[in-house]
């Protein structure tokens, strides 16, 4: 059995502790001789091994996620634990939300969203770590089950089984590595801005009953989920994923590109990878460098137009 440590969880395991590495390294050789130690989270082939922060130095509880597959385990994600056990509410929460994702999906189709979405953020991170490492150092390390599942239950809404594979691959990136320079929001910003959007939508609502049907306005659905801002801090526009279609959506503040897209999370993803590996073959924008930054040519202002470099064909 071969373990494999996803890249940006072996760069941002020290960010914990410097004994985290080590700990890693030990849970790794762990997992060679009984894979099966993890509980299953709600997501499919997803693993959660809780590790005791006290048997090394510097080193916090910590969850670590994995996925499983015949003769390769891959550590996907990495955070520090509260305890080295969830309390038991916490541990039913999660196990209910697992039953109850498996109604909703058929088991094959959820699996593959879930690889979909790693290769696709893969080849992403894979491309930043060899060619923009300032980009690739801001990235975050992934979320797990428990914070998904706390964020699920704050927004009172499904989130879709791919949202919930890339934010336990990252939850959120610091400079904006997206088409334009948009940026995968942090899951604290998600749940500010959905709240934010829903009061919005309630006082429109309290006019929508005077209005006639034709005439009501609608700024935010309850199945809207944030995903992308237009920067890390800069919410003004950005995207979000439909949960009841699964297609993603753009939102401005000034109604200047609204409506839904025609991607799904998978394919937004797999084009932005595919933009960065072929930049020739690019559509939407043109990727570049200023130094170890990725920048994005529609996001090239005047004092960065002379040091800006397009990505060799």
């Amino acid at each position: 059995m071969n373990v494999e440590i996803d890249p940006l969880v072996r760069d941002t395991a020290a960010r914990f502790g410097a004994g985290v590495p080590y700990a890693l390294k030990a849970l790794a050789g762990q997992l060679v001789d009984d894979p099966g130690m993890g509980r299953p989270s709600e997501l499919p082939g997803v693993l959660t091994v809780m590790v005791d922060g006290d048997m090394f130095d510097d080193c916090p509880d910590l969850a670590v996620g994995y996925v499983r597959e015949p003769d390769l385990i891959q550590i996907r994600f990495l955070q520090p634990a509260r305890t080295t056990e969830p309390p038991a509410h916490e541990e039913d929460q999660t196990q209910e939300l697992g039953r109850d994702e498996g109604l909703r999906a058929d088991p094959a189709a959820t699996a593959l969203a879930v690889r979909q979405i790693a290769d696709a953020w893969q080849r992403v991170t894979g491309w930043l770590k060899d060619n923009a490492p300032d980009s690739y150092a801001a990235l975050r390390a992934g979320a797990g089950p428990a914070a998904v599942a706390a964020l699920e239950g704050d927004l009172d809404t499904r989130i879709p089984v791919e949202l919930r594979a890339l934010w336990m691959l990252t939850a959120g990136d610091g400079r904006g590595c997206l088409p334009g320079n948009e940026a995968l929001m942090p899951l604290d910003a998600v749940a500010a801005f959905y709240r934010r959007s829903m009061d919005a939508q309630s006082r429109e609502d309290v006019d929508n009953a005077r209005r006639q049907e034709e005439d009501r306005i609608t700024v935010w659905k309850a199945t809207w989920i944030p995903v992308v801002s237009r920067g890390p801090a800069d919410s003004t526009s950005g995207l979000y994923l439909d949960a009841s279609t699964g297609y993603l959506g753009r939102w401005s503040r000034y109604n200047d590109a609204y409506g839904e897209e025609l991607d799904t999370l998978v394919t937004y993803l797999e084009e932005a990878a595919d933009m960065l590996q072929a930049p020739a073959l690019a559509t939407r924008d043109k990727p570049g460098l200023v130094g170890g930054e990725l920048v994005w040519r529609s996001t090239v202002d005047p004092e960065t137009q002379d040091h800006w470099q397009p990505l060799a064909s």
